[in-house]
């Protein structure tokens, strides 16, 4: 069955917008190469498992072109291949390959994660009461650091360290000296949605930073309200944290005077 302009959209998913009866555009297999790996990719979805050879009957592509934006996909870990079941003896030759879709596949169409995760702490607050959101939200922090505890309170530097176990999990953090502190920047939250609804998440990870840093922090921004980071202020007050950025300075500094008084080299 060949693809047309429009298709009838699949059941309403929270996350992508589009209720039961819209009407979605089918992507242009002529409009260069995102297009068309993006008409794979949701041919696959569609009716994956498939060929390659089907693929390129739906979408009248040529077999070399599908199989270029197969090898792409399956590359980005986004499509794997499967060898084809037969019930009967085949002949000579490789049984024929399917494509489907892995879950990083699917994630370019959408999914209502965050919609269920909103509505199960919806049903918790009701049934259980706002303290069991506050001890689901404090469980899911140490779950988050899980056992990195022992090496970001041991480091030298804590908020080095934690932006290095944040962006681990998947947070993008880094750190930034701001006056006489330090700026803890996470430039990606895989919970961002579910927080704006439930705060007590971005609440509790707060807590959890000032019990791993040794003092107190305070949240600035959060992507949850719309800005474009989650950054937590580090103030530097305490005398051990004040000790451990002046001797980093004090060496980086020493390392510039070292460089400033090595001899121009000659020119030759």
């Amino acid at each position: 069955m060949k693809t047309n302009g429009t298709r009838r959209a699949a059941p309403a998913d929270p996350a992508s917008g589009h209720g039961p009866d819209a009407v979605l555009p089918v992507p242009s297999v002529a409009a260069g190469d995102g297009r068309t790996r993006l008409a794979v990719a949701r041919l696959l979805m569609e009716q994956g498992p498939v060929t390659a050879a089907v693929v390129a009957s739906e979408l009248e592509l040529t077999e070399p072109a599908v199989r270029r934006h197969l090898d792409a996909l399956i590359t980005d870990g986004e499509a794997e291949a499967r060898r084809q079941p037969s019930a009967r003896p085949r002949g000579r030759g490789r049984p024929a390959k399917e494509y489907v879709l892995t879950d990083a596949g699917r994630v370019r169409f959408g999914h209502g994660y965050d919609d269920l995760a909103s509505s199960a702490l919806r049903f918790l607050a009701e049934r259980a009461g706002t303290e069991a959101v506050d001890a689901f939200a404090r469980k899911r922090v140490l779950d988050l650091i899980g056992g990195a505890r022992d090496e970001i309170t041991g480091a030298d530097d804590r908020a080095d360290a934690l932006a290095r176990v944040l962006t681990a999990r998947g947070y993008a953090a880094q750190t930034r000296q701001a006056g006489l502190g330090v700026q803890l920047c996470q430039h990606h939250c895989p919970v961002a949605h579910v927080a704006a609804e439930f705060p007590e998440l971005c609440e509790a990870e707060t807590k959890a930073f000032s019990e791993l840093l040794g003092t107190h922090v305070q949240r600035l921004a959060t992507i949850a309200r719309g800005d474009a980071a989650c950054t937590t202020h580090v103030p530097l007050e305490d005398p051990e944290l004040l000790g451990r950025t002046a001797r980093h300075h004090h060496d980086g500094d020493e390392s510039a005077r070292a460089r400033s008084r090595r001899p121009p080299m000659q020119a030759r």
